[in-house]
């Protein structure tokens, strides 16, 4: 519904101002929607970068660009990136593995994918995306943050060698097989040609000669875990048929029939595609051509394989198919060099259809194991895809090294990070992942502050440290959860979990230490029976752009609701009126805190001027420059006095105000623009103001 209504306020307000509009003696371009993608959500503009950046004409359309994709509303991408995820046909229980996520985008459309029905908080299927270098995967984890799911965890591995996960299924243990993958593997990139110099001035056969084996082991160490029926999406960035057709060639041929190439020509109808080439050959880099392997020199052999050449048997070349691979050209849409293939897998590979006993070929961990779960809708198979044999013996090692800790970490249901001698990867050590038990008396004052629901899953909470007080509490959905319990040892997890509550020192005297948080509210709301004040669409207005207004500035029904009321933290409920179709029709649901003469909202500066920007308040910087000069008069003395009536003092506001928490690990992803929009210190009711010190408040809370 939140999609639905930025696409309104696109249409009505934005693009229509673009009509008309010319930058630099030129007419700009209104963007176009994409024919192909499914309900207008995707759209085409031939603005570039410096032209919206630079443009005075542009800075409002810009601002909007920027804030709605900090809040992850809107995500900027290459137009055919968006293809892979459309061709997967996600639905939410379906068990996803992104193989090289890394910076996110694709993701980000898998994540929106489970979530199709907002009212479901915790959809049966998850996302595990996963990327080798460990600094982007901390892009990754800014990507996903913003999409607030309890759905994703972001590792760290070699997507060649990625290890099979476990699950636990009615107390017994199995393999995890994923009903979906998607293999975007690293290509040499001559499609993005339009857009990339560097592909002129570097490019060499060469390129895809080198990256020809390491995609093929990607693929081959996907499709051994996709679950028998599911689907693997294989894509590059390329036109060479060496990272393309010669890697689906090569796969198909020794899978035996195990694989197909899906026939996707009625699925995303407007897109213009040509189909998969059956013939081509190889050059080396100085410019010689080999048509067949035989004709390549022993001392060539190195540097070209038998599978970078078309597959010469007829008969075989036509079962396989490869005219359904996808190949997307630049010029007949304006778009970058694409290649897509879709492969469903009909039976177990070839080479894993003996059957190990997973408990002889897997570690047996019991509470200390990280690895990812994918429950096979169809129902779990007997014959377990082993991973490699060097895996294989390296996870013997690990089993060795790892048992004096395990059943401490059952007991504790702790997923600590896998020790440092498992894994080959750099980085930043992370913290562990540690399930609030069961009895944790921290949760009790929780449970009876808010009225949580009987079903509410709260084995499902965590937090990111095993001493000291718990700062933050984090949730996951059930299924994550099996998968971070049972694989620990030998998964490197960067994050998961959302956060849905902080600590506030001030609020233990209100029943309650913890305050909720705004980023994890949609997925608490329809478990809190307790605390919730529905307001008017002017009450909302009044909560995002003034700071700590009074109750008397609200309406008289919101007015009665809180009188009663103790004080701390609540959820501020908008409900849209279906009889007032000019409205927001959209709900939205704020976090805030009620004091003894103030109500206010706590939510981020980004996600305060979406909600603004859909009711139709006009939150452009530019008209908001004279207000910031006024000079800070009554109301500040207001502010200040009503801070100190609701008996919180400022350090402690500042901390129960301040919406991005540091956390380990988490803030090389995090930008200013993610702060909190709220400056306690500033005291005014104008938005802009309070937006000012944002660095401020992360350092700030960095040295809490």
């Amino acid at each position: 519904s939140h999609a639905r209504e930025v696409l309104h306020c696109l249409k009505s307000k934005y693009f229509r101002e673009l009509r008309d509009l010319r930058v630099d003696g030129q007419e700009v371009e209104v963007p176009q929607a994409l024919s192909w993608y499914p309900e207008e959500l995707a759209w085409h503009t031939n603005l570039s970068r410096k032209i919206l950046r630079k443009s005075p004409e542009l800075e409002k359309f810009h601002q909007f660009l920027v804030s709605e994709t900090e809040c992850g509303n809107i995500s900027r991408q290459e137009a055919v990136s968006m293809i892979p995820p459309l061709l997967l046909n996600v639905s939410p229980h379906h068990k996803i593995l992104d193989m090289c996520a890394a910076p996110g985008s694709k993701t980000a459309q898998l994540i929106e994918m489970l979530h199709a029905d907002m009212n479901v908080p915790f959809p049966k299927g998850f996302v595990i995306a996963n990327d080798v270098d460990n600094k982007r995967c901390y892009l990754l984890v800014h990507q996903a943050k913003r999409l607030n799911s309890p759905c994703i965890m972001v590792v760290n591995h070699d997507a060649s060698s990625i290890p099979n996960l476990q699950i636990d299924i009615d107390g017994k243990k199995e393999v995890l097989f994923y009903d979906r993958i998607l293999c975007d593997v690293p290509c040499s990139g001559d499609g993005t040609m339009r857009k990339n110099i560097d592909v002129w001035k570097k490019w060499t056969t060469q390129n895809s000669l080198q990256l020809h084996g390491l995609q093929l082991r990607i693929a081959t160490r996907g499709v051994e875990q996709l679950a028998e029926g599911g689907r693997m999406v294989y894509s590059t960035c390329s036109l060479n048929p060496i990272e393309n057709e010669a890697v689906i060639a090569a796969l198909l041929d020794k899978s035996q029939g195990a694989l197909e190439l899906a026939d996707v020509s009625s699925e995303l109808p407007g897109l213009k595609r040509m189909p998969g080439i059956t013939k081509w050959k190889v050059m080396l880099k100085d410019g010689q051509w080999f048509e067949e392997w035989k004709d390549v020199p022993p001392n060539r052999q190195t540097q070209i394989r038998p599978t970078m050449f078309p597959i010469k048997e007829e008969e075989k070349l036509k079962a396989m198919n490869l005219e359904r691979c996808l190949r997307i050209l630049p010029h007949h849409q304006n778009t970058g060099g694409f290649f897509v293939a879709v492969l469903i897998k009909k039976s177990p590979m070839p080479w894993n259809k003996r059957q190990p006993k997973v408990n002889q070929k897997l570690p047996q961990r019991t509470g200390d194991t990280v690895e990812a779960t994918a429950n096979l809708d169809e129902g779990t198979e007997n014959i377990t895809e082993e991973p490699a044999v060097v895996e294989n013996e390296e996870s013997k090692k690990m089993q060795n090294l790892a048992k004096p800790d395990t059943e401490q970490s059952k007991k504790e249901g702790v997923c600590g990070p896998p020790p440092s001698k498992k894994m080959k990867l750099f980085g930043f050590k992370e913290d562990p992942f540690v399930f609030l038990p069961e009895d944790d008396p921290l949760f009790l004052p929780i449970q009876k502050f808010y009225a949580l629901d009987p079903s509410f899953p709260k084995m499902n909470l965590l937090t990111r440290t095993q001493e000291g007080k718990k700062r933050q509490l984090y949730m996951v959905s059930k299924e994550l959860r099996n998968v971070l319990l049972n694989n620990s040892e030998r998964m490197k997890v960067i994050n998961t979990g959302i956060k849905v509550w902080s600590r506030n020192s001030d609020g233990e005297q209100f029943g309650c230490a913890f305050r909720l948080a705004q980023e994890g509210i949609y997925t608490l709301y329809p478990f809190i029976h307790a605390r919730i004040i529905n307001v008017c669409i002017e009450d909302v207005k009044i909560l995002l752009t003034q700071e700590n207004p009074f109750l008397s500035k609200f309406s008289s029904e919101t007015q009665k609701k809180v009188k009663d009321m103790a004080m701390g933290s609540i959820v501020l409920k908008y409900d849209p009126d279906p009889e007032k179709p000019d409205s927001l029709q959209c709900p939205i649901v704020l976090c805030g805190w009620q004091g003894k003469t103030s109500l206010r909202a706590f939510v981020p500066k980004n996600e305060r001027l979406h909600y603004l920007r859909m009711m139709g308040v006009e939150v452009f910087k530019a008209k908001r420059k004279e207000e910031e000069s006024e000079g800070k008069t009554e109301e500040e003395v207001e502010c200040k006095q009503a801070q100190l009536e609701e008996g919180m003092d400022v350090e402690d506001k500042q901390d129960s105000v301040t919406k991005m928490e540091a956390e380990t690990g988490e803030e090389s992803s995090n930008t200013p623009g993610e702060s909190s929009a709220m400056e306690v210190e500033s005291k005014t009711a104008v938005l802009d103001e309070f937006s000012k010190n944002a660095n401020n408040h992360v350092s700030q809370e960095s040295k809490d």
